[in-house]
């Protein structure tokens, strides 16, 4: 099958209203990715503030600190940015740009809707005409035999935009930060992509969609993979750096690892890729072993 960023077939794309369709799809998913790694932040704060004893965002901030978000996006954006001195100046800033977009671009194998009322032959058509209308029967904007192994791959790219973050901004504390964090990054992959395996060879098929759905018609798969289930779960925290897999970050001694010296924009551009990154590998947690 061709690598085409589509929901609906190559013919249905030209034909008339369905490249606004196509249009449409892309820029709610973005809109929507933004909107929840946004309140997502919200439910970290509120949930760490809640095991250390500590007030959270829910003081300032609007009601249940709902307004945090847009401050702190207000906040980065009039900041200025300021690039450290010797820094290379163009992996400087095509870094931050790199890992928003390939954490934006993974997104794109995710089915997001699902019906059971076709046969499943026809689930991976695009084709949804009925009555010369077009009918969203799983909205996705691309859906791939073999999505599983692109979602794998793209998403190991997010090591060279945080390597040469850190190493592009001339710093010592940022260049340790971001060496430590490939070398976790890479390591955990392994274990990661061990433990999709066994539900790849379950469903017999690396399409997320006929993942989902032999999971509908049979059983979820974290029953039979109880274990892959839960190492997968221990590889994604240390793969998002998250507790107690957060010793690229090392407030101590790297502050923040390799985004110390990134400020506004570029500071958020990160922060939103890291997040976006959280979201999708639980994301993907649930297509594999929860039945999507």
């Amino acid at each position: 099958m061709p690598i085409f960023l589509s929901i609906l077939s190559i013919r249905d794309l030209v034909c008339t209203h369905a490249w606004f369709i196509f249009i449409v799809v892309v820029l709610l998913k973005i809109i929507c990715i933004l909107i929840s790694v946004a309140y997502f932040t919200i439910a970290e704060r509120k949930i760490m503030a809640s095991i250390q004893r500590r007030l959270g965002p829910n003081i300032e901030g609007g009601p249940f600190g709902l307004l945090q978000p847009l401050a702190d996006g207000l906040k980065l954006f009039i900041k200025e940015l300021v690039v450290p001195n010797r820094a290379n100046i163009l992996i400087f800033f095509c870094s931050p740009f790199s890992v928003f977009i390939l954490s934006l671009i993974s997104w794109s194998f995710i089915p997001f809707h699902f019906s059971f009322g076709v046969a499943f032959s026809d689930i991976f058509d695009g084709n949804f005409r009925f009555e010369n209308k077009y009918i969203m029967r799983n909205v996705f904007v691309a859906s791939l035999d073999f999505g599983v192994f692109m979602l794998l791959a793209i998403s190991s790219l997010n090591v060279y935009g945080i390597i040469l973050g850190g190493w592009s901004s001339n710093s010592k504390y940022a260049f340790l930060g971001a060496l430590r964090s490939a070398a976790q990054m890479i390591s955990y992959e392994v274990s990661l992509g061990l433990t999709i395996l066994p539900a790849i060879l379950l469903a017999g098929a690396l399409n997320l969609s006929k993942i989902v759905y032999i999971q509908a018609i049979s059983i979820w798969f974290f029953l039979p993979l109880l274990p892959c289930a839960i190492i997968f779960f221990i590889s994604m925290l240390a793969e998002t750096n998250r507790a107690p897999f957060d010793l690229p970050e090392a407030e101590a001694e790297l502050v923040a690892g390799y985004n110390v010296e990134y400020g506004s924009m570029a500071f958020a551009l990160f922060f939103l890729g890291e997040y976006s990154n959280m979201l999708l590998i639980s994301t993907l947690c649930i297509i594999l072993f929860f039945g999507g």
